[in-house]
């Protein structure tokens, strides 16, 4: 089921994305701790690099998450009303119609 009218009202799967970023976090880390055990500054300092844009998605999925069902809708908020070819903040209206002679 659809749970957005794109591009005006996307949504997120925030807890698979506060997932990935952990991984991602828990990775970075490792890898800096590695590089650094090994005597390779350069790529640890490109790992540590990676972990603090983890962190700071992490902290923005968290914050998005908090905020309730605005960002994170329940089974109990219904989704937004399809767009049906209408973009009212450019308004723009697309031509739903086919022209003779388009292909599909």
């Amino acid at each position: 089921m659809r749970t957005g009218n794109e591009p005006l009202h996307a949504r997120s799967p925030l807890r698979m994305r506060c997932g990935l970023a952990l991984w991602g976090l828990l990775c970075a880390t490792a890898g800096a701790v590695a590089f650094v055990d090994v005597g390779r500054p350069e790529w640890a300092a490109a790992c540590a690099a990676v972990a603090m844009v983890a962190v700071m998605d992490l902290a923005m999925v968290i914050r998005h998450i908090r905020q309730g069902p605005h960002y994170q809708p329940g089974r109990d908020v219904p989704p937004y009303e399809p767009d049906r070819g209408r973009n009212e903040a450019f308004e723009i209206r697309r031509d739903t119609r086919r022209r003779p002679g388009s292909k599909p």
